[in-house]
């Protein structure tokens, strides 16, 4: 498989093992997330730390795990892109949009930040 998913107690890992996120992982990755918030996940970090390249289909994908997460009221995070793939994210303006973080003990950190924000803001 090109990807692992690992369930935590408040998001989701789904681990990219593939040097190239592109036309042949997209769909199913994209079908991997809708899965995943059929089920109810809302919150999912994407790891991408193997990715060296991304095309716009990885891209896409990427686009449709955040919506997702953000139509289920959860939180999207992306962490440990390459400079590559970071530099691509930074072309398409997609920095502003996506919720990135160097390592992924900050995206747990990002998590955790929302699902306490969200509570608060529920009381």
């Amino acid at each position: 498989m090109n990807f692992t998913t690992t369930k935590h107690d408040r998001f989701t890992l789904v681990n990219i093992e593939i040097e190239k996120l592109g036309g042949v992982i997209s769909p199913e990755l994209k079908a991997h997330f809708v899965e995943l918030n059929n089920q109810g996940e809302k919150n999912i970090i994407l790891k991408m730390d193997s990715a060296r390249y991304c095309d716009s289909s990885g891209l896409s994908a990427i686009l449709v795990g955040n919506r997702l997460c953000k139509n289920a009221n959860g939180t999207f995070v992306i962490c440990e892109l390459t400079d590559m793939v970071m530099k691509l994210v930074n072309i398409s303006q997609l920095n502003t949009v996506l919720n990135i973080t160097p390592t992924f003990q900050e995206a747990q950190d990002f998590v955790m930040m929302d699902e306490v924000s969200r509570e608060t803001q529920n009381d």
